[in-house]
């Protein structure tokens, strides 16, 4: 269908909570439409996740797609593009486990942001299905920061440590490097 332009960080509409999808709304044109343009504009982006608000929809709807080789991520787990009409996020185990996020609406900033690693999505399928999914590491934060946007929150807001936010080029040049170094345990703080 299109490609939609990603709105950035200091535009009202990321701030505000997202509005359900209604149930006479899901498998319509308008949502599919809605849900095709997002996939659109995720693969142009060469993102992993895109949530409805970043696109100026602002409907609890979110997409995510980890492909084999994520630019950006270090042997990311594939995922399988995912649609998820009005999730809610239930934590397993409340360990974290921390990764450098970046974000579309964010361009150019990388933050280190700790979230748990073990979570089950209760979401709607385009078929009006309720679905139930867990996920663990890598995905499990990807879908966390995705559900952040339909709650008006940026990834941003999670770091704790300003000291850890950085542009992505001081990142790639000074911070992966020291990631490759040590233990993986002692980028925690």
């Amino acid at each position: 269908m299109a490609i939609r332009r990603v709105i950035r960080m200091g535009h009202p509409l990321l701030r505000q909570p997202a509005r359900p999808v209604k149930s006479d709304e899901i498998g319509g044109e308008e949502l599919a439409g809605l849900i095709e343009d997002m996939v659109d504009t995720l693969r142009d982006y060469s993102g992993i996740g895109l949530a409805a608000p970043q696109i100026a929809e602002s409907l609890r709807l979110a997409i995510i797609q980890i492909p084999d080789k994520s630019p950006g991520y270090e042997n990311p787990e594939p995922l399988p593009l995912m649609v998820l009409i009005n999730p809610v996020l239930e934590i397993i185990d409340p360990a974290t486990y921390g990764y450098w996020e970046g974000c579309l609406s964010v361009p150019g900033l990388r933050g280190f942001v700790e979230r748990p690693q073990h979570v089950k999505i209760i979401y709607t399928s385009m078929q009006s299905e309720t679905m139930v999914l867990e996920l663990q590491g890598f995905a499990a934060t990807v879908l966390q920061h995705e559900l952040d946007h339909l709650d008006g929150k940026l990834f941003i807001d999670r770091v704790t440590d300003t000291r850890l936010l950085a542009f992505e080029a001081e990142y790639k040049r000074y911070l992966l490097p020291m990631e490759a170094v040590y233990d993986s345990e002692s980028v925690h703080h």
